[in-house]
This record gives C-alpha cells, structure tokens and sequence, in this order.
C-alpha cells in the first residue's frame, strides 16, 4: 500500500495499534479451542504462526474501496479529505484503500459509505474479484452471492455492462443483498433466492465466470474479543460445511461454460473447507476442469497443502493461495480453476428450498434467467 500524505492523522503502523507481548500469544493459545490450535501449528509455517496468532488479538486496519459506479478516485479522496480521514491508496488493487482502526466508525457512518461511494472490504475479499477478473458483457454468476460486497464489485468491474446472476438461499441474508445492490448501483443484477448446489443442473455451460465465495467455519473471523466468533468451532462444523461447499463447486463447474473461469474461495484455515473441496471437484470431473496458478502481488501468501490427515490431494491442488492474516487483512483461501470442456457429470440434486426472484431495482435490465429457479 503506498501511503497517503495532507490533511488528518497519521496512519498508525499496518500491526497492532499496541505491539502484541508474550503474554498475548499466551492469551490467544489459552482461551481459544486447543484442537483448533494444533491444527494451525499444521498448517500455518513456523515463520508465520506467531503473526496469524496475533491476528486473533490485533485491532485490523480498516480496508475499503472506492465504488467506481458512483465515484472515482480523485473524488473520494477528497471527501476522505474532508472527513479527516487518514489513509493509504493501494497500489496492486487500484479501488482499494485502508485506514487506521480508530477510523472505522467514522467510516461507516460517513454519507460516503451509506450513499454507496465506498464500500468497507477486507483486501483478502478484493483479491477474489481481482483473480475473477469480470469484464463488461460477460454474464457472470455469483452462487453465495450475500451480503453482496463482492457482487457490487463485479458489477463496478463490469462497469454496468453485462449481466450477473447473484443466488443466496437464506431470505433474510437475501434482502441484506438486495439493498446493498440498491446503495452500490449495481443494475445488472438480478437476485435469486434459491440452493446454489441446484444452479448448475438448472443452468449447465453458460456462464463466462463463476464467483463462489462458500459459506464456511469462517476460521479467519475469529476475534478474542468477541467470544461468539469461536464458541461455536468444532470439527463438526467443519464438515458439515466441508460436505455444502462440495455440492456448491460441484454446481459451480456445471454452470460455468467451456472457457469459463470459477473462482472458489473461503475465509476458513481448514484444509477440509480449501484444498479438499477442490480435490473432490478434480476427481469429479476429471480433465473437464483444472486448477490454474493464481498470481496475486503479495507477499502473505502459501501454495495449497499436498496432503492432509493422511488423505493425497490431486497435484492441481498446490496451485490454489492461502493468504496468510495481517494487520492489513484477513486468512483467505483461494483458487482458480478452468473449465476445459462441458460438462457431462449428472448428479442428484439436493432438496433446495423454497425459491424466489428479486429485481433490486424496479427499473433493473431483465435477464431472463427464470431457469434458475425452475425445479428448485
């Protein structure tokens, strides 16, 4: 990130805004899950333990990004100006921004950020549309699409132009969906309340990219400082989620068309969540789909696992990212794969449920896309 020099306080170091003591690192291995510990003594290198275990205590700068569909740069800066907001432009994501900790509330109470001209996003989250890559015209389907930060950046991406497909299949996460679409201006959307793991018998070979950021154990969210975040961990859980995100790469592959680009993405450590689903989807389809190398342009990043628990991931699998947590952004975990031909494998679909349509914006382009929901 390169720094922002003029008006307001300066930005605090991108670490805890109080450098983390022993007794800290004590603090975080006492009170949270043991077995979740050890598992991350697998998975994180030695190098970065210290600091992923840290970020469990540290206060994070705070990331967001300029909504280009009602502002620009230039714009926004001098509104950030005239809050007094410090802060840093990012120099590999053009969008992104971070500030200070102590400016988040300012931020999101801003009229900037309730009128839509900033939207808060962790980076790790930027970087999974940034590997997408969505271009003007393209339909583009976003499977797990609430609270809809990423899909407003898709749409900002694709510059209005285009079409995108946004499912979610809770009601109440679908209407947060919808009014963050109304406040971004994002009218290529149309929303579908229905199973994501159905998308892709409903809708095989069709669209140019698939975006599935798969609900997950959300590992990379937990916060000492909110007991909530971690009470609930438990192995169970993993695999619970481990099984949904299956069927929902399953169905994403299915979806995307020969050509077409799907990224699969997570904010959880598990390998059961990460490397394992997509070694369930290579096996699955077989040559119709391959892992490409992502390039991202940090630093905090590991290749997938080889193996886990005994069990050998397919060779692709190394060429999915772990980002590694700072004090600029979260644990994340991603991966690209390709779609070489279409798609021939015909399984069971699960019981989805009750299914809906919701145009966020009366006047929004129509997409057509009532197949979606047939059969659901």
């Amino acid at each position: 990130m390169h720094g922002h020099t003029g008006e307001g306080k300066p930005l605090q170091e991108r670490s805890p805004e109080t450098s983390p003591c022993p007794d800290d690192l004590e603090l975080a291995i006492r009170h949270l899950p043991p077995e979740f510990i050890a598992r991350l003594r697998r998975i994180v290198p030695g190098a970065w333990l210290e600091d992923c275990l840290m970020s469990f205590l540290a206060s994070k700068c705070v990331g967001f990004r300029v909504n280009t569909l009602k502002s620009d740069q230039p714009t926004l800066e001098r509104e950030l100006a005239e809050m007094a907001v410090s802060f840093e432009k990012g120099e590999w994501l053009p969008e992104a921004y971070l500030a200070p900790p102590s400016m988040r509330d300012v931020l999101s109470h801003s009229p900037a950020f309730t009128e839509g001209r900033l939207y808060i996003q962790d980076l790790s989250s930027m970087l999974a549309v940034h590997v997408l890559d969505p271009q003007p015209g393209e339909e583009i389907l976003d499977l797990a699409a609430a609270p809809g930060g990423k899909t407003c950046f898709v749409a900002a991406r694709m510059q209005n132009r285009g079409r995108i497909a946004a499912v979610e299949v809770i009601r109440e996460r679908m209407y947060r969906l919808m009014a963050n679409l109304r406040t971004a201006g994002a009218q290529i959307v149309d929303v579908y309340l229905t199973d994501g793991r159905t998308v892709g018998n409903k809708t095989p070979n069709r669209f140019d990219r698939v975006l599935l950021d798969a609900p997950c154990s959300s590992e990379a969210r937990i916060h000492l400082t909110e007991p909530d975040s971690y009470a609930r961990w438990s192995l169970r859980k993993i695999a619970e989620c481990s099984r949904k995100q299956r069927g929902l790469l399953v169905s994403a592959v299915k979806a995307a068309k020969p050509g077409g680009l799907i990224v699969y993405c997570t904010c959880s450590f598990a390998p059961e969540e990460n490397e394992a689903v997509v070694d369930y989807a290579l096996k699955e389809f077989g040559g119709e789909v391959e892992v490409i190398p992502v390039s991202i342009p940090i630093s905090n990043w590991m290749p997938g696992l080889m193996e886990w628990e005994g069990q050998k991931f397919h060779p692709d699998v190394t060429k999915s990212v772990r980002i590694l947590p700072t004090s600029e952004m979260r644990g994340f975990f991603l991966c690209c794969l390709i779609k070489r031909r279409e798609s021939t494998v015909v399984r069971n679909r699960p019981s989805a449920s009750r299914s809906g349509k919701g145009r966020h914006q009366r006047h929004a382009k129509k997409v057509g896309w009532d197949d979606i929901e047939e059969g659901s």
